[in-house]
């Protein structure tokens, strides 16, 4: 099932695509949609972010392509950062380039949903707090992150966690293909079956150092293929069984707000 949060004359639902439509299931707010029988054509509505995390926890080097594209030896536990909340945007959202960085990548990436509180969960229970997966693409300031060594300023700008375009509830997330085009070329390509840690791994290492709350997602990491992207380019993110995300990117300026 895929779970969507969307926009339509004025108001906001949360609602399950099926094909070219979508039809709610609740609102933002304590009142019912009209009729659970209403279905909106899925070009007439504005997709949204689809889920509001407290936080995003991201995964580095999580790919064996990508370390050895790196040169890097593959590593013992996950390394892990947070991404803030504020840096979330949805599908057609831009990307906007900040002013103090010169070169800004980025990495497809398959995002976990979190479905319900999780602490200290075993990795054999680990599948039962994940509500389920989208797409992502985890935007880094590349120079910015070898100048500060640690990564949270090249990772934490407004608009650098495109995430969706929905929630799918019903795959198998070990062996899906993930693939990241920028202007319509294919710039990654690999499986998830290439990752080091998988989900059900990264969710029962992580609720082990911080309580994963409804909503949180934990973007697993990136293949190999990694680059950069100039004001104007589109990328889109497209993972095997979910669907594509699509962002394009804009310069800063004093005007650029989130949509």
């Amino acid at each position: 099932m895929k779970l969507a949060r969307f926009a339509y004359q004025n108001k906001i639902y949360y609602g399950v695509v099926e094909g070219e439509t979508i039809f709610p299931i609740e609102t933002d707010s304590e009142e019912k949609p009209s009729s659970t029988n209403v279905t909106y054509p899925l070009k007439e509505v504005t997709l949204l972010v689809p889920c509001m995390p407290s936080k995003i926890v991201a995964v580095g080097l999580n790919y064996k392509d990508h370390a050895k594209e790196l040169k890097m030896s593959i590593p013992d536990e996950p390394v892990i950062f947070i991404k803030p909340a504020s840096s979330v945007i949805g599908p057609y959202d831009k990307i906007v380039y900040p002013k103090m960085s010169k070169q800004v990548d980025y990495e497809a990436e398959l995002g976990v949903v979190i479905g319900k509180q999780a602490k200290d969960v075993s990795l054999e229970k680990a599948y039962q707090y994940i509500l389920g997966y989208l797409c992502a693409n985890d935007v880094t300031a590349r120079d910015l992150q070898r100048k500060d060594i640690q990564w949270t300023r090249a990772k934490s700008f407004d608009t650098f966690s495109p995430i969706g375009p929905w929630i799918e509830t019903d795959l198998n997330p070990l062996n899906l293909k993930i693939e990241l085009k920028l202007n319509g070329e294919v710039r990654q390509s690999s499986s998830t079956s290439e990752m080091i840690f998988n989900p059900f791994e990264l969710i029962s290492f992580i609720s082990k150092v911080m309580t994963l709350n409804v909503g949180d997602i934990i973007m697993t990491g990136t293949p190999h293929g990694v680059g950069s992207m100039e004001p104007g380019d589109i990328v889109e993110v497209e993972i095997e069984g979910i669907g594509t995300l699509k962002n394009q990117v804009i310069k800063q300026s004093n005007e650029n707000k989130l949509t």
